[in-house]
């Protein structure tokens, strides 16, 4: 597969009790005439949707790098629909991405949208808020999240802001208004969803959303599926986390930050976690040798090359990460 390509939904194999439409990768087309402002331009994106469990839609992000012109779309995102009213889980990285996943809501329900969760802080997961302002939901996070977000507001204004209009403005980068410390449960009628947050692993403010009547777990960047991790917590505590998260009972799905769509919890962790065992190794290895930090990034985790999308655009910062959290335990 080609790392500019948009990424296919993988099917999964049936089981017991999923509804029969569920094999289908269901495209939403955008409504007819409308475009959005993205880049300076009129733009249109295909906008890829499937039902992985009853009540849960996932928008597969495309496999494409930080630099590309289309980084706005590359996160997993999507919305859970209830008796009584609607979650996001995540929004993606630009106005014209967000307004995209709320139309697709409008598509299969008028219920409101009542929540709207962030996994975490990067901006390919937040930035689409902006398009859910005046349907007045509650913005959810973990409880670190508005102090990550307030961090990084003039680094990825910077950076990113073009994909947040043509003037970008803090104004444009919404926090939650509401935090979780440990674990906090939704009702979204019919359907109770159950958010966990975590120590510090992938970022400093990590969270996940369980359906628990359908076993579907939202993971955000918890779990990456074919892309590259990236190191911007902690490593030892991400494999913590991992670790915790494979004790979890009943999960039938799951739901990456990037990549394919998980069936089994363990294997779908199995190539991460693979990885990060390898770096970590080879770099205490690479410091009980007395070897530097130029040493290590050249020679790390090179067993790994082959496996992974995206590899040189992240792999080395990988090393550098892990080796200057390893060096001072």
């Amino acid at each position: 597969m080609e790392a500019h390509a948009l990424m296919t939904a993988r099917q999964p194999r049936n089981r017991r009790g999923y509804r029969a439409a569920y094999v289908l990768t269901l495209v939403v087309p955008l409504a007819a005439g409308l475009s959005y402002s993205l880049r300076g331009t009129a733009y249109t994106p295909p906008f890829n949707l499937v039902e992985v469990a009853p009540g849960n839609f996932v928008h597969l992000g495309r496999q494409v790098s930080f630099e590309d012109p289309d980084t706005d779309d590359i996160a997993n995102i999507g919305f859970i629909v209830g008796e009584k009213c609607v979650a996001v889980v995540d929004t993606g990285g630009s106005v014209a991405v967000g307004r995209a996943l709320r139309d697709a809501i409008r598509e299969h329900t008028p219920a409101p949208i009542c929540y709207v969760i962030n996994t975490h802080s990067h901006f390919d997961h937040y930035f689409g808020n902006v398009a859910f302002k005046d349907d007045g939901p509650q913005f959810i996070g973990h409880r670190k999240l508005p102090e990550a977000l307030g961090g990084d507001n003039a680094y990825v204004l910077e950076h990113f802001g073009r994909y947040l209009g043509e003037h970008p403005s803090n104004a444009d980068i919404i926090p939650p208004g509401r935090t979780v410390d440990s674990t906090l449960e939704l009702d979204l009628g019919g359907k109770t969803l159950r958010l966990t947050a975590y120590p510090t692993a992938h970022t400093h403010c990590d969270l996940s959303v369980l359906d628990v009547g359908t076993g579907t777990l939202w993971l955000g960047d918890l779990l990456f599926r074919e892309r590259l991790p990236s190191f911007d917590g902690s490593v030892l505590g991400w494999l913590k986390v991992i670790g915790t998260l494979e004790q979890e009972h009943g999960v039938k799905t799951v739901i990456p930050g990037h990549g394919p769509i998980g069936e089994d919890l363990e294997a779908a962790f199995a190539d991460e976690k693979r990885y990060m065992e390898t770096v970590v190794s080879e770099v205490r290895a690479q410091i009980a040798d007395g070897r530097d930090i130029d040493q290590a990034v050249e020679t790390v985790g090179l067993s790994e090359r082959e496996r992974w999308l995206l590899w040189d655009q992240q792999h080395k910062r990988n090393v550098s990460r892990a080796y200057t959290e390893l060096e001072w335990e």
